[in-house]
């Protein structure tokens, strides 16, 4: 048996898109697949950063489409951070988003998520340590993350480094303290430039993790936002700050000076419809600030999201294509042979809805049936793409129905 096969099989069953599926299930979609490596290329190449937002309906592969492009960046030797908004992570505070953030960060070559065992292989005397030390005390907001980092590289106890790690990190250490680690270490005050906020300076984390894979010789930072939608459910002056952090990561040359990173964020196609023109988002943004530049980078964001590209439903041919790689694996996983017409679960299913995770689903519940039977029951998908079964198994000749 193939335990890599299954595992596939196993996700492609539960309905929820994962990085093993988007490895293989990677040919939908060319055009707007060439379109991001183009962008990665880019950063790559000129260490330009950029980003964009793609759109799309429920179900259409939005999730599966980052899944993919997790793939590609990690095979071009870039960092991929990964993580889905949500009211846990809500994008009008930067400071949890970043939390959340470096949670799912994963290096090239690694499975599980993190860099703390990179930041502790660094020395005090170390090239790397001294050109951070250096980026932290003149390229950013503040100048907080100078004293952090250096007295994280230089500390000897082992509970104020754990919680100098915790702050590179997001669990942001208080002014206080910091002063207190700094001042017994080097026997110096602290003397801010900016006394750190992390409402309103958090952004430096963001371009601090981006100098740092650069200099450890990544080839890049891909960070991929998903649920993006939920935005719309914040407050009107929350959804303003939202978009103005979006400005940051789509925007960078103008907005942020982050490094060598492409972001991605996706969110539900009706966005413009449910939450730009019913909230008047444009109407808001007039009142709100007078400024025009300060109105500047949150009229771009809602233009960007407004022109987005949008996931299209897969053609007949091209859903057919997924399903025949659908059975390969499900052979591959539990060494046998389907004689299945993948054409005949097409048909059962393309009246129950449009979504492609439904379809896949229902193949993979016949050819289990298949597998373990010799025959397939009657196969139904309800209205929230769930498989639903008849009791008696009969003859695989009769297993697919039709509505009437």
């Amino acid at each position: 048996m193939d335990f890599e096969a299954q595992r596939v099989i196993e996700a492609l069953r539960s309905g929820v898109s994962s990085r093993a599926v988007g490895h293989y299930f990677s040919s939908a979609r060319p055009e707007l697949m060439e379109q991001i490596s183009r962008k990665l290329d880019r950063v790559r190449e000129t260490g330009e950063s950029s980003g964009m937002v793609v759109s799309g309906k429920y179900g259409e592969g939005k999730t599966h489409l980052l899944n993919t492009v997790f793939n590609l960046a990690h095979s071009n030797n870039m960092v991929v951070s990964l993580v889905s908004l949500s009211k846990e992570t809500p994008f009008d505070k930067l400071y949890l988003a970043y939390q959340k953030l470096v949670a799912n960060t994963y290096l090239p070559g690694r499975l599980q998520p993190g860099f703390q065992h990179v930041l502790q292989d660094i020395t005090p005397n170390n090239p790397s340590a001294i050109d951070l030390l250096s980026f932290t005390s003149k390229h950013l907001e503040t100048d907080k993350l100078f004293f952090a980092l250096r007295s994280f590289l230089n500390v000897d106890d082992p509970d104020e480094k754990y919680l100098l790690m915790s702050d590179l990190e997001g669990d942001f250490i208080n002014n206080a303290l910091l002063r207190q680690i700094y001042k017994r270490i080097f026997a110096q005050t602290v003397h801010y430039a900016v006394p750190f906020s992390k409402t309103r300076h958090s952004m430096d984390y963001f371009t601090f993790l981006s100098h740092l894979f650069k200099l450890l010789g990544y080839n890049g930072w891909v960070i991929l936002f998903d649920e993006t939608e939920l935005i719309g459910r914040l407050g009107k002056k929350a959804r303003l700050n939202a978009y103005n952090n979006m400005a940051s990561f789509l925007f960078p040359e103008k907005h942020s000076r982050l490094e060598s990173t492409f972001t991605m964020f996706a969110l539900g196609a009706s966005y413009q419809e449910d939450v730009i023109e019913s909230k008047h988002e444009f109407e808001n943004l007039a009142t709100t600030y007078v400024d025009r530049a300060q109105r500047e980078p949150i009229e771009k964001v809602l233009n960007a999201i407004i022109s987005a590209p949008q996931l299209q439903p897969l053609n007949q041919d091209e859903i057919l294509d997924v399903l025949k790689q659908v059975q390969n694996f499900h052979g591959r996983a539990y060494d046998w042979q389907p004689k299945l017409d993948v054409r005949e679960v097409l048909k059962a299913s393309e009246n129950r809805g449009y979504l492609l995770r439904t379809r896949i689903r229902a193949a993979v519940e016949v050819l289990d049936q298949l597998y373990q039977y010799g025959q397939a029951g009657n196969i139904q998908i309800n209205a929230l793409g769930e498989p639903l079964y008849q009791e008696e198994l009969p003859s695989l000749d009769g297993c697919i129905i039709e509505d009437e």
